[in-house]
């Protein structure tokens, strides 16, 4: 099919999107609510009746508290044996550390794509959680660089649904798995160049366009079958 030339009047106006820095370096903290953080609390929202008896987060215990039940016991990871917050020091990767059958709950909030073996931490956190025990992780979709991880510890990985469904099916093998993309091409023009959630219309935040996905989240449960 030949190709039409453009109708008159199709030009886009660019405006403040015709500039080579983003509005925010920062993902748009700076501006209000990040849009990756919007999606990774409705995420959890979604699931808090997942986050009861022992949870474990890695780096602090904001989300355990905010969505976890009451009652609940949290622990922290941490890979620095000097964090002063931490009630663990291991590591993901290599699951030094980690105690095993420990956890109903691990949340892992944008915490895969900066370790180097996405696939190894996946096997080590199975391992830490109790059989019904439940993963609750996000991944990192369209998404500029995170610049402090990168200059300290890497960030390596972006994800779309279906690399996020291989590593659980490969990792979580006889479990549940449900795994959700959240974005859209307004979404994902947005969270580029820096713009905060409150900046757009919640219609325009959650609608979901499965060929621009700006975060994956991904919900596993252990159960009793062999591995």
């Amino acid at each position: 099919m030949a190709w039409l030339p453009r109708r008159a009047g199709s030009a886009v106006d660019l405006g403040d999107l015709r500039r080579l820095e983003p509005v925010s370096r920062v993902f748009g903290m700076d501006r209000g609510t990040t849009i990756r953080r919007h999606y990774i609390e409705d995420f959890l929202n979604r699931h808090r009746a997942d986050l009861r008896g022992r949870i474990m987060e890695v780096g602090d215990d904001r989300y355990a508290r905010r969505f976890g039940a009451a009652d609940a016991v949290v622990d922290v990871l941490d890979p620095d044996p000097a964090s002063s917050g931490a009630t663990l020091h291991g590591d993901l990767v290599t699951g030094a550390g980690l105690p095993r059958e420990a956890f109903d709950a691990v949340i892992l909030t944008q915490v895969l794509h900066v370790l180097p073996d996405m696939g190894a931490a996946l096997g080590r956190v199975h391992g830490t959680l109790k059989p019904g025990g439940v993963l609750l992780a996000t991944l990192p979709g369209i998404s500029q660089v995170s610049r402090y991880d990168m200059d300290r510890w890497g960030d390596f990985w972006r994800v779309t649904d279906r690399a996020a469904r291989l590593l659980i099916d490969r990792h979580f093998p006889h479990d549940e798995a449900d795994v959700a993309a959240y974005g859209n091409h307004l979404a994902a023009i947005a969270a580029l160049t820096g713009l905060a959630a409150e900046e757009l219309k919640a219609e325009e935040l959650d609608a979901v366009d499965a060929d621009f996905q700006v975060l994956i989240g991904v919900r596993a449960r252990k159960t009793d079958a062999p591995r």
